[in-house]
């Protein structure tokens, strides 16, 4: 061991366990290290070991390799606590799978694997916690998930030491426990030895082998250890706090990884406590574990000790315990059970354990190279999510893609731009470690890592008033605020370790206007953005969006494999489209406009053949690219996808004067005849119409709108966006609009928002985007889409509004007829409507959910306990035939053709000024 420990029961914990080791030897090979294998696990901590035990369930040969001894780096110290209810329905079905596997492991092994199902509570000791967990307790009603809300003096009933004057009301759920790491990884490698697979102790990897395709890519060869070399083709990190290393090992130069000193204390035995539930005490960031009579104190501090790097020899190994640190803890679990105060401290348990920026793991393959996984980064929750994320990781390896959408996990969420910056990973991962416990808001911004990257508009909008949100590394507006300018200060680290507080809190506070789950303080101005698109017009920066050319021999070829969509047509045409994976599920929505070549500029660049501008969400850009990239190189086709985010802003003119205000600034006509909907061009947009100083600046033009209005996106060479945004912010009648209410207007249209109501696990006959799918053509996915047309679906998109004004985020459950029918996947406002909105997918039992079943239902949305009376639209009834899109606003006595004639309107019937 690398330090001795100190602590009775620990010390006494680690000495059996090594014990076990050297008489038994439990399940580790003790033949020749194999020479090849179809996947190798680095890393025998609890990721290791449920990752091993998933592949061999489904008959993979594969190999575990671990430096030291099974668990010996933090998963033997960590407290094991897993829980059932989450804010997100992804984590809420992956801990219901880990405690399914763990429940199964006694009966697999016939030994006793560790699992205790005691039960646990949230406490709370604020009306806003209490909010939070009423939304826990309707979305756990939603998914399956038993749960009880509990008076003060209900909830000492089940724990006798709380003291029910502190708090305010408690969230008890039964189906909680507790797991022994010891136990469960020997269980875990007892069943995958049995299956076939090999586990190898005291075998450090010293490198991971990986050779240059003919693409150029790099892909995975084989594991150098010190007993010898693996040829293997898939490599499964599982690390821990060592991950980023074993990355290096395979020319990944960054994994956003960094550990922590985290600790509990054991208490000495208080009998009145066995069997009693975990507690977490989300308001003052604590956590009680009950372990036979005693109980493990521990929590998040505001102050954590950040660690530069664990050394690789470091196994069963704990540091000394900080208690000015860890006092806060001490202070508040007496707070919360006064007895506690009284009671002596057994033993301290203090252990390195990895944070990730958003507080989330890393799992799937890598980007820079094919063959590489990862499953590290838990954020001190290995144990209770590891089992279930090894069943999508175990899928991911052998099909593809996990069964899950599993995009808020994938380590491809991560831009090459955000990991090379080593201070904002740190600044991120401190923030997720001090917020672990925080109350999530659906619309908090982080405080750290921010202001890192921007496009060229950004300090323009800035003085113009936009308050920023960060989105993948980007800053773009949320909203505006004119007359002030807001600026995202440089993270503080809360003030402490002898930073100073930032004296310019004004960002911090204006979020603190969304510390809500009723409406924003922000709310009005949000809804007077989005009617002025609606009524008017609202010009919008949206140059965080992922923007590529797709180009070379084979662009055709893999743009008709990628995409769903019929992109045979004639250059100039935009088409929307979807990107499936292998089961039929929703990787991307994109637009891609199709090009046959241009003049050498940024925005029109000379290339041979038939080649694409895809336009993608910002925040899954990197992840859309790392698809269309895994699609060239599985295909092995000749075609290169190019990054040009940076280099072109988006400004987007939307509403029904859009047209006549950009008639203003151009020559081009701007028509219906002259520039349909759903086509591009290449267009001069003038800075200083009818001035002696005007001059002209080249774009592409699309005519497309994802607020639902007449309207252009102007995609503009970064150089001189900043003249076109100065230009067109003086026009009359324009207004400054921020992502909030554009995000608000497409939800009101019915348009589809990826990662929320559009996900890797829905099928476009799902969620009603069976027409962006052709008929003919064999792309990826095709034959699921051509399934569930034939078949009929088990779930369905649906549109509801509420005649209440009640605020909805998504996670709300959804009542068909009094029955339990799905949740809100994404709630918002609709401001021209003046609704509520919620979108989210009905189920039948299983059964197909035809249109009959869906309007015949009576619905109610409960929103924090509370049933309200909910309206079912098969589609948005905000313009339901996009007449508005055509520049048909009949209802604001005009129309697209009303508008005073100007140069170029004509130009395709050969009109001239």
């Amino acid at each position: 061991m690398f330090k001795v420990i100190r602590d009775k029961c620990i010390r006494y914990k680690a000495k059996n366990y090594l014990k076990v080791h050297k008489n038994e030897r439990l399940f580790s090979t003790s033949k020749e290290l194999v020479t090849s294998a179809d996947v190798v696990v680095i890393g025998g901590g609890i990721a290791g070991c449920n990752t091993l035990y998933q592949l061999t369930k489904r008959g993979v040969n594969a190999v575990l390799l671990e430096r030291n001894k099974l668990t010996s780096g933090t998963t033997w110290h960590t407290a094991g606590l897993v829980w059932s209810l989450r804010p997100s329905d992804l984590e809420v079905r992956l801990l219901q799978d880990s405690r399914e596997v763990y429940n199964s492991l006694e009966k697999e092994t016939g030994d006793y694997a560790g699992w205790i199902n005691n039960g646990g509570m949230f406490i709370s000791r604020s009306r806003v916690r209490t909010e939070e967990y009423l939304r826990l307790h309707t979305l756990g009603k939603s998914m399956g998930i038993p749960s009880e809300i509990l008076d003060p003096n209900e909830a000492q009933k089940l724990f006798p030491l709380l003291d029910p004057s502190v708090f305010k009301m408690a969230l008890y759920s039964p189906l909680d426990g507790t797991i022994d790491p010891a136990m469960v990884c020997n269980a875990l490698v007892k069943v995958a030895s049995k299956n076939g697979g090999k586990i190898y102790e005291d075998c450090p990897v010293i490198d991971v082998h990986y050779a240059h395709n003919l693409l150029g890519s790099k892909e995975v060869t084989g594991v150098h250890t010190e007993k010898g070399f693996i040829k293997t083709k898939c490599v499964v990190n599982c690390g821990g706090v060592w991950g980023p290393r074993i990355a290096r090992f395979a020319g990944v130069p960054s994994l956003p990884i960094v550990p922590f000193k985290h600790a509990y204390v054991v208490s000495d035995g208080i009998p009145e406590i066995r069997g009693c539930p975990n507690v977490r005490d989300h308001d003052v960031n604590l956590y009680f574990k009950i372990q036979g009579e005693s109980c493990n104190i521990g929590g998040y501090e505001k102050n954590p000790i950040l660690l530069d790097q664990v050394p690789e020899h470091q196994h069963f190994h704990l540091y000394e315990l900080d208690w000015d640190v860890f006092s806060v803890h001490m202070n508040s679990a007496t707070s919360l059970c006064p007895k506690l105060g009284k009671i002596g401290i057994k033993s301290t348990v203090c252990g390195p354990e990895s944070f990730t920026p958003d507080h989330k793991p890393l799992l799937g393959e890598d980007s820079n190279v094919f063959g590489l996984y990862h499953n590290c980064g838990y954020n001190s929750a290995g144990m209770m999510f590891s089992a279930g994320t090894a069943i999508q990781l175990a899928e991911w390896i052998i099909s593809g893609r996990p069964h899950y959408n599993m995009f808020s996990f994938d380590v491809c969420r991560f831009t090459p731009g955000q990991l090379s910056r080593a201070h904002w990973v740190r600044e991120s991962s401190h923030e997720s470690y001090v917020r672990n416990y925080s109350i999530v808001f659906p619309n908090d911004e982080p405080l750290a890592g921010r202001d890192a990257s921007h496009d060229a508009l950004h300090q323009e909008l800035i003085d113009d008033g936009a308050v920023m949100q960060a989105r993948a590394g980007w800053e773009r507006p949320g909203f505006f605020m004119p007359g002030e300018k807001i600026r995202v200060q440089q993270y503080d680290w809360g003030g402490v370790n002898e930073y100073p507080r930032n004296l310019d809190q004004r960002y911090e506070d204006i979020l603190k206007g969304d510390y809500t789950f009723g409406f924003s303080k922000h709310h009005d101005i949000i809804g007077s953005e989005a009617l002025a698109c609606r009524n008017a017009a609202a010009l919008f920066n949206m140059s965080y969006y992922g923007k590529f050319y797709l180009t070379g021999p084979d662009a055709q070829r893999t743009a008709e494999l990628a995409f769903t969509a019929d992109l045979s047509r004639k250059a100039e045409r935009l088409v929307y489209t979807l990107l499936l994976n292998e089961k039929g599920g929703v990787e991307a929505d994109l637009t891609v406009s199709i090009l046959d070549g241009g003049s050498g500029a940024l925005h029109e660049p000379i290339f041979k053949g038939r080649g694409y501008y895809v336009v993608t969400s910002g925040f899954s850009a990197n992840h859309t690219a790392s698809i269309l990239r895994r699609i060239i190189h599985k295909n092995k086709l000749r075609a290169n996808l190019t990054d040009v985010s940076k280099q072109i802003c988006i400004l987007g003119i939307q509403g029904p004067d859009s047209q006549r205000i950009l008639q203003r600034y151009t020559d081009a006509g701007l028509s219906n005849d002259a520039f349909p909907l759903h086509t591009h061009r290449s267009i001069k947009v003038s800075n200083a119409p009818n001035s002696p100083d005007n001059k002209a600046y080249t774009c592409r033009a699309l005519r497309v709108s994802w607020a639902g209005e007449l309207g252009w996106e102007l995609h503009i060479p970064s150089s001189h966006a900043v003249q076109v945004y100065k230009a067109l912010r003086k026009a009359k009648g324009l207004k400054n609009a921020g992502w909030r209410a554009l995000t608000s207007l497409s939800a009101e249209k019915g348009f589809h928002l990826w990662n929320v109501d559009l996900r890797t696990d829905d099928n476009p006959i799902e969620s009603n985007m069976g027409f962006t799918c052709r008929k003919d053509g064999e792309y990826i996915g095709n034959e699921f889409v051509t399934k569930a047309k034939k078949n009929g679906v088990t779930k369905k998109y649906a549109f509801l509004t509420l005649d209440d004004k009640v605020a909805l985020f998504g996670q709300e459950a959804i009542f068909r007829n009094g029955e339990s029918v799905g949740y809100v996947r994404r709630g918002d406002y609709g401001f021209f409507i003046d609704k509520s909105i919620g979108i989210g997918y009905i189920t039948n039992k299983g059964a197909v959910v035809t249109k009959e079943y869906l309007k015949e239902g009576n619905y109610e949305i409960e929103v924090m306990g509370k049933k309200y009376k909910a309206n079912l639209h098969l589609r948005s009834p905000f313009d339901p035939t996009g007449q508005r899109l055509l520049g048909n606003y009949g209802e604001l006595g005009m129309d697209e053709n009303t508008h005073e004639p100007h140069a170029g309107q004509n130009e395709r019937a050969g009109g001239s000024e």
